[in-house]
């Protein structure tokens, strides 16, 4: 009986040995269906076609590496950091922010550290590298470097000297039964009155609370000069406060022949107006008697990857993509926005556009926006009243320290 089992032993390993040592026949490979990613783009809804575009591009560049469903929805820019911290895990793959909202997503854990970090600082200016920056780590891929704002004008209705200052620019329109605009319900364009006085706004050490001596009560320009010069501008025929939206219909419907905007919109006011579409540094505005050369804050549009995206790897392939040269170029051409790549800021077309140029001249009257949550809407709020020419007659001495005691606030 034992024999019989070894002999039946021996010829099981016999029967292995020559399947083992006869010819090998390929395994058939086995057919595995690409991995299915489904991602979700944030951006501005004026960027819906232009990202559509990229979003393709994308796809069949990577076209059978994976199973792709990528869709864009409209987010705006500005919101978009409160929009994804109230549920990281529902928000976006890929979204597109400014650059001052990056600390806060950092230290929510909601952006990770990118990283081919050499790669991408190599081929992007070093400002926008430093606004996608938090303590020496790269946490978002830089998209533009425009994030600022410049004087529209109709060459038609305004001369090269009235371009220059407020006081020439609300006479033409005057003069022309047409506007100036500025939206004055955003904090963001407000800074313009009091960024070149000596009054200031910025960070604590803590980088979350803001100082602020906008309601100054003494020094060469106190706050009180900037908002009896902004009633001034109020009250005149010339002016209107426009949202940016207001601007451009005012622009396509020829009430407007000048305001402070981005580059944004540069595509619908060479549609609008043509030959006639200039663009310059801000123009200084009457203070206590002075000229005052208009501020503006500065700052980039980025591009971030949620870290808690289920295709972490093939989120941050799209952002790189999207951010890419091409894309870059891409979005010059179709949006008009100034690039953050390095080759492409160097191009000779990015040098002929009035609007990179424009912002380049402003530049050295900008401050990179860094102001803690409770900046903006003190700042609305008082800047709406100045607009509406103080209809409640408060002291504007009392409205200056609320809108200081607002923004300061812990």
């Amino acid at each position: 009986m034992r024999k019989g089992i070894y002999g039946l032993f021996l010829g099981i390993l016999c029967t292995a040995a020559l399947t083992g040592c006869g010819p090998a026949e390929k395994a058939a490979p086995e057919e595995t269906e690409p991995q299915k990613v489904e991602l979700v783009v944030w951006g501005a809804e004026e960027d819906t076609e232009l990202m559509n575009q990229i979003i393709e591009s994308f796809k069949v560049n990577y076209e059978g590496q994976a199973e792709f469903q990528i869709s864009f929805e409209v987010q705006g820019e500005s919101k978009c950091k409160d929009v994804l911290l109230g549920g990281l895990e529902d928000g976006a793959d890929v979204f597109t922010f400014a650059d001052d909202q990056l600390n806060a997503l950092a230290a929510a854990g909601a952006v990770d550290p990118i990283e081919n970090d050499d790669e991408i600082r190599n081929r992007n200016l070093s400002s926008t590298v430093e606004a996608a920056t938090v303590n020496d780590q790269l946490y978002a891929y830089p998209l533009t470097a425009d994030n600022g704002y410049f004087l529209y004008y109709n060459k038609q209705y305004i001369s090269e000297e009235q371009v220059k200052t407020l006081d020439g620019i609300l006479e033409a329109a005057d003069k022309n039964g047409r506007s100036f605009t500025m939206d004055w319900s955003s904090a963001w364009y407000v800074y313009s009155f009091f960024g070149n006085t000596g009054l200031r706004i910025g960070l604590n050490d803590d980088g979350i609370t803001n100082y602020c001596t906008w309601n100054q009560t003494d020094g060469d320009i106190r706050g009180i000069d900037v908002a009896q010069a902004m009633l001034r501008i109020a009250e005149h025929q010339g002016f209107d406060s426009r949202t940016d939206e207001g601007f451009i219909e005012g622009v396509k419907d020829g009430s407007v022949i000048a305001g402070v905007s981005g580059s944004w919109n540069s595509v619908a006011v060479k549609e609008a107006w043509g030959e006639n579409a200039g663009a310059v540094r801000l123009p200084t505005y009457t203070c206590n008697g002075r000229q005052v050369q208009m501020a503006s804050f500065s700052g980039c549009k980025l591009i971030g990857v949620n870290a808690y995206s289920e295709h972490p790897e093939w989120a941050a392939r799209l952002a790189e993509w999207i951010t890419d040269e091409d894309n870059q170029r891409l979005r010059f051409e179709m949006r008009g926005q100034g690039p953050s790549n390095i080759t492409v800021a160097e191009s000779e077309e990015i040098k002929k556009s009035p609007e990179i140029t424009a912002l380049l001249e402003q530049s050295e009257f900008s401050q990179l926006q860094r102001v803690g949550g409770k900046f903006w809407d003190p700042v609305s709020k008082f800047a709406e009243n100045m607009a509406a020419g103080n209809p409640s007659g408060q002291n504007l001495q009392e409205q200056l320290d609320e809108m200081a005691e607002g923004v300061s606030a812990r």
